[in-house]
């Protein structure tokens, strides 16, 4: 039998084993804010393929500086699930540029929550190392909703001496469009750091032995179905565990990097022919995990990073919640979001420049 057919097959005849969750329900936000002031992030539809383009505003990247982009604010044309996306750099002619020149860009829904804290939630987030991510699309997808508003920001580096003018992150989705009997399960990204509840994710680190990690609980029940981990230099290894009931459910430890590249976590498929992922529960909480070994043998200022993230599962008939636009915590997670007020430009040095992003 054919390879592809053996994966066709396989995959329905787990189907059948379990639930095919269609779309996830979400309650309605209490309140919804006027977005109209900031600027807009277009979602077009390509004409000849299930593709969507996200595009941010227009920015001018001198040489030796770095750009750092106030939110704006776009919608979703279609419903679809999301299966794939990568980020390219476009100048003023549309030409693509390296995507060394992206720092960081990510994406939020402010209207629901994420999985572990009552903040927007990441729908989204790409980086100079981060390539294409894809899942099998026979399998999962992430919904989205026509008229779904997201937020969206980035950061943009340019450490050449050459100067462009007119220049856009976008990114490339892949979907499949609604009503189609696949993808089999519908899948929401989630994340998780050892910075939280709120606020940049990078911490100094200290010379010799230092360890960090945090503790929450979901919103709601599921299974984790993908998991990975963003780490820095010195890093050891990176764990989620069930903190309730001690035992860890997920170790990663970075690859050794291509010359000139930073160390990637290979992710974790907590999934396979006989059974979907790993069961968490609002009565248990959930720990990330984060080891360093630093032999520079000096304080490093914003060289920690501790992140896990991937796909979630909702068991069958729960209602994603809402954000509270009151909370505190989500106040707060907005306005660090948010950024600047406009675009900020700075000039080089660089090297204390860290991602906020999830792999």
């Amino acid at each position: 039998m054919p390879s592809r057919v053996f994966v066709i097959v396989a995959a329905l005849r787990l189907a059948a084993s379990v639930y095919t969750a269609r779309a996830v329900p979400v309650a309605h936000p209490a309140s919804t804010r006027d977005w109209s002031d900031l600027g807009r992030t277009s979602i077009t539809k390509s004409p000849d393929r299930n593709e969507l383009i996200m595009e941010l505003p227009t920015v001018d990247l001198p040489a030796g500086t770095m750009v750092d982009q106030a939110a704006s604010v776009g919608e979703f044309p279609v419903n679809g699930s999301i299966y794939a996306f990568h980020a390219e750099i476009v100048d003023e002619h549309g030409r693509r540029l390296s995507n060394d020149l992206l720092h960081h860009m990510n994406v939020m829904n402010p209207s629901e929550r994420e999985l572990f804290l009552p903040i927007s939630r990441r729908l989204l987030a790409s980086g100079r190392e981060t390539g294409e991510i894809r899942f099998p699309w026979l399998l999962f997808g992430a919904r989205v909703r026509a008229g779904e508003q997201i937020l969206a920001n980035a950061m943009l580096a340019n450490e050449g001496d050459v100067s462009y003018r007119g220049v856009k992150v976008r990114l490339v989705l892949s979907y499949v469009p609604e009503n189609r009997p696949w993808p089999l399960f519908s899948v929401l990204p989630w994340q998780l750091d050892v910075a939280f509840p709120v606020g940049d994710k990078t911490f100094d680190l200290p010379p010799g032995r230092s360890e960090r990690s945090y503790e929450g609980s979901p919103a709601v029940p599921g299974k984790i179905i993908v998991i990975g981990g963003h780490v820095h230099d010195y890093a050891t290894t990176i764990e989620f565990w069930d903190a309730t009931a001690g035992k860890m459910l997920w170790h990663g430890e970075p690859a050794a990097p291509a010359p000139g590249q930073p160390a990637v976590v290979p992710p974790g498929k907590l999934y396979s022919l006989t059974s979907i992922g790993v069961h968490v529960t609002p009565a248990h909480r959930y720990r990330v995990r984060v080891v360093y070994n630093n032999t520079s043998g000096m304080t490093i200022p914003d060289g920690g990073m501790g992140v896990v993230g991937g796909l979630f599962r909702p068991d069958k008939n729960v209602v994603w919640p809402a954000t509270n636009p009151q909370e505190a915590l989500y106040q707060k997670d907005l306005r660090h979001f948010m950024g600047p007020v406009e675009q900020v430009v700075v000039t080089m040095p660089l090297e204390h420049m860290h991602m906020e992003h999830m792999h």
